[in-house]
């Protein structure tokens, strides 16, 4: 689960709602579950799967990496509505495999979460967990609404005026903010029309289900990540009967709601950032020069950020660096410690273009390794669980999802309130920002969400990290305990979002003796990894 894109400023309503538009739901179908096969519209389960090597980039937006060459890809067409599936109004999910090598007996389907992020490459990840592959064929899609898949789009309205600093709590800038996000939650629902209500996760797990029919299986495995944990969960509860192992890493809070899962967020963040990144740094004073203790560090972090606040550093380009742009950055490499030395130059770089006694070689050079920085984040390992995707759908999927599915509460004042607590609270990063809630200004009515209690499922695997940032652990917890029958791994002494088949010998051993063998283990902890020791140091 990626942090919430909440900073965005549109001047002015380009345009307004479908007037009077309400999607035919029937409310969630408790007995789905026990559907036989052939209960689907044969035009959809007689589908053969064109399987052929992907082609880049009309079907994958990246060429595979080595050990994934020999990706697969295909399509197949989906009802609009699964409650009307008789209605003859088609969407395109793309998928893709990584066959097994010496012969499938089972199929993984993989998910990198979002929620809405496109995983058509992301069978990748698990391109090298050679006892996985040996008799598991791993199997990727895009979602609907995303990636290959039919899209949805939000205009570009999302991240338009991003510089805007939401540490500035006058009221007009409040307010500007605020008529921005209302004006890109309006965009969202125009722009995506019809298809836009449909974009949600009941939706996406019957997707799914009609995904394991034309594979061929009468169970699928799930190795689900961030928001991926809450879409493998729902498809457990909803069809327990097609469930195998299911691994949940990094998981969400995904027995409650979005909006409850997502507060857990602005204390994660903080806590990656102070606990785990700024002593790493001052570790390394020597080579940064930011501080020598965690919070000389952050002290120096804020300074800077102060300094950006007087004006945004314009770049050769064109781009700036603001001040917010920069607790975005942060918040965008923390995910993985594989990030900590290209995150500490950064911030070593913008200190060089605030610093007026910095000499204009200085500058220059500051500023290209900057530039490199922001066009290198997505690769770099910063977030290694997503990718890239068309136009603006993730982005639109990503607002869409949580604001059509379960109860969003409160008001833009209360939304105000919160996110000043956050930052008494000393949790800024995120906490600044939290205001910016565009599910408040959602005009259709959710989607009602399950409950969510494990009665029934097979055993699932939790697999979370002590100082994960953006599914922290406190919501995984309370997810384990509210799930019946769920085990959980908890790796001490790590941070990462995304463990399995991230190099943790010991994850890896315990989970692939549950995904492959079948042995569920009990509830323990295991050891992380070390931080990086930066190149120089």
């Amino acid at each position: 689960m990626t942090r919430l894109r909440y900073a965005v400023v549109i001047p002015a309503v380009a345009g307004t709602l479908l007037a009077g538009f309400t999607p035919a739901f029937a409310g969630q179908e408790v007995a789905a579950g026990n559907q036989p096969q052939n209960s689907l519209p044969a035009q959809y389960a007689n589908q053969k799967l064109d399987w052929h090597k992907c082609a880049v980039p009309s079907e994958l937006p990246t060429a595979p990496p080595a050990g994934a060459e020999d990706m697969e890809c295909a399509t197949y067409k989906t009802p609009r509505n699964w409650y009307q599936p008789n209605a003859q109004i088609d969407l395109t999910i793309a998928v893709s495999r990584l066959k097994a090598t010496k012969g499938a007996t089972a199929s993984v389907v993989t998910n990198p979460g979002g929620p809405g992020a496109p995983g058509r490459n992301f069978p990748a990840r698990l391109r090298n967990q050679t006892k996985l592959r040996e008799h598991q064929e791993i199997v990727g899609l895009d979602p609907r609404g995303t990636g290959k898949s039919t899209n949805i789009t939000c205009g570009g309205a999302i991240g338009t005026g991003s510089d805007l600093d939401p540490r500035d709590r006058s009221r007009e800038n409040l307010n500007l903010i605020l008529q921005a996000t209302k004006y890109a939650a309006l965009s969202c629902q125009q722009k995506s029309g019809e298809l836009g209500p449909l974009i949600n996760t009941d939706q996406t797990v019957k997707d799914i289900d009609l995904l394991r029919v034309l594979l061929g299986r009468d169970k699928i495995n799930w190795v689900g990540y961030s928001a991926g944990t809450w879409m493998g969960a729902h498809y457990a509860q909803a069809y327990p009967t097609h469930t195998g192992r299911f691994v949940l890493d990094s998981s969400t809070e995904f027995t409650t709601t979005w909006q409850k899962s997502f507060d857990w967020q602005p204390l994660g963040f903080e806590r990656r950032f102070r606990a785990d990144f700024l002593p790493w740094m001052a570790k390394y004073d020597k080579l940064f020069h930011f501080g020598t203790t965690g919070d000389a560090a952050r002290q120096t972090y804020e300074q800077v950020r102060y300094a950006l606040t007087q004006g945004a550093v314009t770049l050769s380009d064109g781009s700036t660096v603001s001040a917010n742009g920069l607790d975005s950055f942060i918040a965008s490499n923390i995910y993985s410690k594989r990030a900590f030395p290209s995150l500490a130059d950064y911030l070593v770089s913008v200190r060089t273009l605030t610093q007026g006694t910095a000499s204009a070689q200085a500058k220059s050079s500051a500023a290209q390794k900057v530039k490199a920085a922001d066009k290198s984040t997505e690769t770099s390992g910063a977030q290694p669980l997503m990718v890239p995707t068309d136009g603006d759908s993730f982005d639109a999927s990503f607002w869409t999802i949580p604001c059509n599915e379960g109860p969003w509460t409160g008001s833009t004042n209360s939304a105000i309130k919160q996110s000043q607590k956050l930052i008494d609270q000393q949790l800024p990063l995120l906490g600044a920002g939290w205001f910016i809630q565009p599910c408040l200004f959602w005009k259709k009515p959710p989607v009602p969400l399950p409950v969510l209690d494990g009665r029934g499922v097979p055993p699932v695997l939790i697999v979370e990290s002590e100082h994960d940032p953006a599914t922290p652990i406190e919501g995984a917890r309370r997810a384990h305990k509210a799930f019946a029958g769920s085990r959980m791994l908890t790796i001490t002494g790590e941070g990462d979002h995304g463990i399995y088949a991230g190099g943790n010998a010991g994850v890896d051993k315990v989970v692939e003796a549950y995904l492959i063998d079948g042995v569920v283990p009990n509830d323990q902890s295991l050891p992380g990894m070390p931080l990086p020791v930066p190149a120089g140091a």
